[in-house]
């Protein structure tokens, strides 16, 4: 006769684990001796290896006694569905991982790959960070809401980077941000912007410089995400709709002010 201690030992589980099965029922529990300790006997031996076994195999403790118990044509069956449940979480864990990796690599997590290449693009272009940032940020509604279009839209975004002019619109931008809303600099990058996008739309057409196809409410949404992230941004598109233009997501022609009005600082 074996104690709980030898009991466990034998069968390589924690006297811990004994207990536990004697709670859910698995493992029946003896009868106490005259001093008060339970005695084990062999076969106590083998029904905990069974027991061990099975759940080290994965099978829920609820399953472990209908398996104990089960002829082999039922063993067999249960088994297999337990397996094709294992397969099942085996696919999800994987899915979970590949997610935590996408998570490690950062604009991978939320956007799709070529989004993810433009943004690489600008950043090999010297484009400072916290542009790609606003950049970024836009991207993430966009992409979530039309992913349909995204193809599209980058396709776009990419044949425009091969024109020097907003690739130095691009840099000189990440420049402004270090500046004041009321910096004079914004001025004259406001006034280049401006011909360089009259410029672009005349030899290009207007469809050039605009996203198409964003409904209005994402567009104030994403004009919204980049103003927070760059201040000075609302300042500049004051300043551009002075100059005939106007909207940073979606940029649209507009009639500038009559000839001789003053602009105003804002």
């Amino acid at each position: 006769m074996l104690t709980i201690g030898e009991l466990a030992s034998y069968a390589g589980v924690t006297v811990r684990a004994v207990r536990h099965y004697h709670a859910k029922g698995l493992l029946p529990e003896p009868e106490r001796d005259h001093w008060g300790y339970r005695r084990y006997d062999a076969g106590a031996v083998v029904e905990l290896i069974r027991i061990r076994t099975l759940a080290g195999a994965g099978v829920p403790l609820a399953r472990v006694r209908e398996l104990l118990r089960a002829d082999e044509e039922e063993f067999a069956a249960a088994v297999a569905d337990i397996d094709r449940r294992l397969r099942a979480e085996i696919r999800q864990r994987q899915r979970s991982r590949e997610r935590i990796a996408r998570l490690a690599a950062g604009d991978q997590l939320v956007l799709p790959p070529e989004v993810v290449e433009f943004l690489d693009r600008l950043r090999a272009l010297g484009v400072d960070e916290r542009i790609v940032a606003v950049e970024r940020d836009g991207w993430i509604p966009l992409a979530a809401h039309s992913p349909a279009r995204v193809p599209e839209w980058v396709a776009r975004k990419r044949e425009q980077l091969a024109d020097p002019r907003l690739v130095d619109f691009y840099l000189t931008l990440g420049r402004a941000l270090d500046w004041s809303a009321e910096d004079p600099r914004l001025v004259e990058l406001a006034d280049r912007l401006a011909a360089s996008i009259t410029r672009m739309a005349e030899e290009q057409g207007e469809d050039y410089v605009d996203v198409t196809g964003v409904e209005a409410p994402l567009v104030r949404l994403m004009d919204d995400l980049a103003f927070d992230s760059a201040p000075p941004a609302r300042r500049l598109i004051g300043l551009l709709k002075e100059r005939g233009w106007t909207g940073w997501t979606r940029l649209e022609r507009v009639d500038p002010p009559p000839p001789g009005a003053v602009r105003r600082p804002r």
